[in-house]
C-alpha cells in the first residue's frame, strides 16, 4: 500500500526546538564572530531545505541505496586522506567543485543509515557472531580513516552510536554484558598507556589535551588556556549574564582570550552572555531536540525507523554532552561542536539532514500501523 503523509503526522514540536536552537545558534555566533553570522544563516535555510526535501522522501527507499552511500561516504574519506587539506594538525577538510566541508561529519549520519539498512536486512542473525564481525568489519574502514584524519572525537562518537543502533536493533543483553566486560578494563588500560611519556597509541597534541585536563595548573598558560578562559567565561556570566553583543571590558570573549569561541567553545559565549538561565535554556532544548527523536523511535514502523531516529537522537545527545563538558572543564579538550548551535556549515547541514530523516519516520508511522492491521 503507498504510504500516505498526513499533515497531522508531522512533528512540529521537533521542527520548532530546531528554530529556536538554530536563532540561538545564529545570535551566539553573530556575538562572537560577526562576519560568520551570515554564512551560518544561509547554511541554517538550505539544511532546512534539506531537511523538508528528505522528510517528504520515503526512507524506506533511501535505504535501498545503503551500499551506494556506504561507498560514497568511504569514498568521500578516502578523498580526504589522499587529497584533503590541513589545518591546526588536522586533515580533515576536502574542496569540491570550490565548496570546502568536512566529510567526517556526513559520515555520522550516512553511517546510521547504511546500518538501519544492513541490521534490518539481516535481523534473524543480529545476535549470531557471524553478523556481529561483519558489522564490526564494515564499520572499521570509515573508523579508521576518520581516527587517522587524526579525529578522536569523532571516532568516539561513531563507535558510541554504532553501539546504540546494535542495541535498539536488538541486540541481546548477554553479549552488551559481554561487551561491557570487556571493554571496561581495556578502556583502563588505554588510559594508563597514553598518559606514558613515549606511548604511541594517540598524537603528542591529544596527549597533552588528557595532561593539561589532569594538571591545568601546570598548563596554564599553553594547552588548558582555552578551557580555563571558558570555565571563567561561564562563570563570570553569573545568573543573567552580561548580555548579548555587550561591550564590557572585563569580558572573556572582547578580550580575545578564547580562539575561535564561534566553533568548539561556543558554549563559552553563550555562558558569559546569557548566563547560567541561558546555558541551561540551550542544553534543555538540545536534549528535548534528542528526547524527540528516541520518541519518533518507539513509534517507528519497523526495526530501520528506530534505528535511524535512536541513532540521530545520539549523535545530538552525544555531541552536546561532549561540547558543553569541554567547555566546563569535565573532560579533555576535543574539536566537537555543539549541534546547530557551534559554526560550522557541514556539521549543521548533517545534522539537518539526519533530523529530516527522524522527522519521515515519524511521519508514517500512524498511517502504515493501520494499513498494516
Amino acid at each position: 500500500m503507498k504510504n500516505k503523509y498526513e499533515i497531522k503526522n508531522f512533528n512540529f514540536k521537533l521542527l520548532l526546538l530546531l528554530i529556536i536552537i538554530t536563532v540561538i545558534g545564529i545570535m551566539a555566533i553573530g556575538s562572537a564572530k560577526p562576519s560568520l553570522q551570515t554564512r551560518q544563516m544561509f547554511g541554517a535555510i538550505f539544511g532546512m531545505f534539506l531537511m523538508f526535501f528528505v522528510a517528504f522522501i520515503d526512507y524506506n527507499l533511501i535505504l535501498k541505496f545503503y551500499w551506494p552511500l556506504y561507498g560514497l561516504n568511504l569514498g568521500l574519506l578516502l578523498f580526504v586522506k589522499l587529497f584533503g587539506e590541513s589545518s591546526n594538525n588536522a586533515q580533515r577538510w576536502v574542496s569540491i567543485a570550490g565548496i570546502r566541508f568536512q566529510p567526517s561529519e556526513t559520515a555520522k549520519i550516512l553511517l546510521i543509515v547504511f546500518f538501519a539498512a544492513f541490521i534490518m536486512k539481516n535481523k534473524d542473525n543480529l545476535n549470531k557472531i557471524s553478523f556481529l564481525v561483519k558489522a564490526v568489519l564494515f564499520l572499521i574502514p570509515p573508523l579508521y580513516l576518520i581516527l587517522d584524519q587524526p579525529d578522536l572525537s569523532t571516532s568516539i562518537i561513531i563507535l558510541a552510536v554504532f553501539a546504540a543502533v546494535l542495541f535498539v536493533g536488538g541486540l541481546s543483553f548477554k553479549i552488551i554484558g559481554g561487551a561491557i566486560a570487556v571493554a571496561v578494563p581495556l578502556v583502563v588500560v588505554f588510559l594508563f598507556i597514553v598518559l606514558q611519556p613515549d606511548q604511541k597509541l594517540i598524537k603528542d597534541y591529544q596527549q597533552e589535551r588528557i595532561l593539561a585536563w589532569l594538571q591545568p595548573e601546570k598548563y596554564e598558560l599553553t594547552t588548558a588556556w582555552q578551557t580555563q578562559n571558558s570555565i571563567t567565561a561561564i562563570g563570570s556570566g553569573q545568573l543573567y549574564g552580561k548580555g548579548i553583543n555587550n561591550n564590557e571590558v572585563g569580558s572573556v570573549k572582547n578580550g580575545n582570550y578564547i580562539s575561535e569561541p564561534q566553533t568548539d567553545f561556543i558554549f563559552a559565549i553563550i555562558g558569559e552572555e546569557t548566563g547560567f538561565l541561558g546555558g541551561c535554556i540551550v542544553i534543555i532544548i538540545e536534549m528535548l531536540i534528542s528526547l524527540e527523536c528516541f520518541v519518533c523511535a518507539g513509534k517507528a514502523k519497523d526495526v530501520a525507523g528506530t534505528i535511524i531516529c535512536a541513532g540521530v537522537g545520539c549523535v545530538v545527545c552525544l555531541q552536546t554532552f561532549i561540547n558543553v563538558s569541554v567547555a566546563t572543564g569535565i573532560i579533555p579538550n576535543t574539536g566537537i561542536p555543539l549541534p546547530f548551535v557551534s559554526y560550522g556549515l557541514t556539521s549543521l547541514v548533517s545534522l539537518y539532514i539526519g533530523m529530516g530523516l527522524v522527522l519521515n519516520v515519524a511521519f508514517q508511522r500512524k498511517s502504515l500501523r493501520n494499513s498494516n492491521q
